[in-house]
């Protein structure tokens, strides 16, 4: 099956179709980590993208039930150099092909990945266009990715939240997870503590939270700009220094944009297992899992509220705060990993132990 991939600024790839036979607009992304494609296709976060894997042989030990990180595939498409058509896995039960045509993603190949990761890391982030098929008009595609308008999609937070809340049943602390597209993960890291997790919805407000009686609260990652979810940061603002708050990823951004910080776009963000971030506290170096493409600005964080606790060793962005006086810290990064290392698996430990002081 004939595959073309165009982007925004009119560049061509041509190469060869899987998954399913369709087209599909949105952000081109770029992923370092040479093994997880399964759960990085499932994170909620690359709602709106097509996501390019560096590693060029995708797909050598298939799909299978277990490792999902969500309910479904919010992916717009799938670019790799190499998919395997035949994987051996003890644990596969279909290929990524199967997948991806399951969930009418379409997929192309055999294209040079590291040309398009170089375009993307010397001139930013863009949008395009991915259809598979025989009839493709590639003179049409370039005409209609310039300004469409599923390159600038501003609900993605809304497209990726659940419907309505539910419960983990546990013996210990009851945590809210506030669902902006928080990986399962999150829940089971916390589940495995001892926790008893309530997720809900990214609208739920912060009178809500509180009459769940929560002895802490956790704000997930999720996909697109933070500075469309307004409501999350309202509602955050009315959170803070009332209970005890962890926030990953996007809840870390809205956590900054909740007490008067800015944030702003990468140009080409980071995604990938091997990212090294820096425990400022410590000066020890975890290797982190990161999934953004946006920042909080460091210049504009409140000093005298809050710190800086972890920063970025490849361009010294921020990748943690800290409130000095309040229960309350945010990382940029992934520490529930999935893919990736579990260096900072430890900051679940840190949020119990916030917790726990709170409740002395």
């Amino acid at each position: 099956m004939k595959a073309v991939l165009v982007l925004e600024d009119g560049t061509v790839f041509e190469g060869k179709g899987f998954g399913a036979e369709s087209e599909s607009f949105g952000e081109i992304v770029f992923n370092t980590s040479m093994t997880g494609y399964q759960e990085i296709l499932t994170d909620p976060s690359y709602c709106g993208q097509i996501v390019t894997m560096t590693y060029p042989l995708i797909g050598n030990y298939g799909i299978n039930m277990e490792d999902f990180e969500s309910r479904k595939s919010f992916a717009l498409g799938f670019v790799v150099r190499e998919y395997c058509e035949y994987p051996s896995n003890w644990r596969s039960e279909k290929t990524i092909h199967q997948y991806l045509k399951e969930n009418n993603i379409p997929g192309i190949c055999e294209i040079d990945t590291r040309a398009l990761t170089r375009r993307l890391r010397n001139h930013g982030t863009m949008g395009g266009v991915i259809a598979t098929g025989e009839d493709i008009d590639i003179s049409d595609m370039k005409k209609r990715v310039v300004g469409h308008p599923d390159l600038m999609g501003s609900e993605h937070v809304l497209k990726v939240t659940i419907d309505k809340s539910y419960t983990m049943p546990n013996d210990g602390y009851r945590v809210v997870l506030m669902d902006y597209g928080a990986k399962l993960n999150i829940a089971n890291s916390l589940h495995s503590l001892g926790c008893e997790v309530v997720v809900v919805p990214a609208t739920t407000t912060a009178q809500e939270v509180l009459a769940l009686n929560p002895d802490g609260v956790m704000l997930s990652n999720g996909p697109g700009d933070p500075q469309n979810v307004q409501f999350a940061v309202e509602a955050v603002r009315e959170l803070i220094g009332r209970v005890p708050i962890f926030g990953i990823c996007l809840g870390h951004q809205i956590i900054g944009l909740a007490l008067g910080g800015t944030t702003y776009k990468l140009k080409f963000g980071h995604r990938g297992a091997n990212h090294p971030v820096k425990d400022l506290a410590t000066g020890r170096v975890h290797i982190t899992s990161q999934n953004h493409g946006y920042v909080v600005d460091a210049e504009s964080i409140p000093t005298g509220e809050m710190e800086v606790s972890h920063i970025n060793l490849n361009d010294d962005s921020v990748e943690g705060l800290r409130h000095k006086t309040l229960p309350l810290f945010s990382v940029q990064y992934h520490p529930e990993a999935a893919p990736g290392p579990w260096d900072s698996n430890y900051l679940f430990n840190q949020f119990m132990d916030l917790i726990k002081q709170e409740r002395r």
